[in-house]
């Protein structure tokens, strides 16, 4: 068996495995803020990013938006679009921590729950941005190969597997 025949039989069983991991980290972000809206407004404040008239809506939608992308991957729905929209917001979230550490805010990033200002020299930005950097990694496989067991995309389009 060549590398390229072992490739196309590993990939759709490597993707699942990504797509399902993503899912899952956007399930434990989710989570914890719908349980805790004001919480989770307190987090997307303290960044000092936004204007004050849109943290409100921003701190209480987003939670729901990362579980309706969890539920898109989980079924493999438009993979490669759902990882699209997961690298958007990983950009973000990046944007969000470089800037807070660029300002001097020591703040928790409220990426699962919890956020806002904390002790100063408790926020260990570099971790924050290595996470961040794994989770983007995800994305792009994901992105670049999208085709997965068990997802609605491949019933759709078995072929493409």
């Amino acid at each position: 068996m060549t590398v390229a025949q072992r490739w196309s039989v590993l990939q759709p069983w490597l993707s699942t495995v990504v797509r399902l991991a993503m899912a899952g980290i956007l399930i434990a972000a989710a989570v914890p803020k719908m349980l805790d809206i004001p919480q989770s407004i307190i987090a997307v404040r303290a960044y000092r990013l936004l204007p004050e008239a849109i943290v409100p809506f921003v701190g209480t939608m987003l939670p729901f938006f990362e579980l309706a992308l969890a539920v898109i991957l989980i079924v493999g729905l438009f993979t490669r679009w759902a990882a699209v929209a997961w690298l958007v917001m990983m950009a973000g979230f990046t944007i969000g921590v470089i800037w807070a550490w660029s300002q001097g805010l020591s703040i928790d990033c409220g990426c699962f729950g919890g956020g806002g200002d904390v002790a100063e020299g408790t926020t260990n930005y570099p971790l924050h941005l290595l996470e961040r950097a794994g989770f983007i990694v995800l994305g792009v496989y994901l992105a670049i190969w999208p085709a997965s067991k068990f997802s609605l995309d491949s019933w759709m389009s078995p072929k493409a597997l």
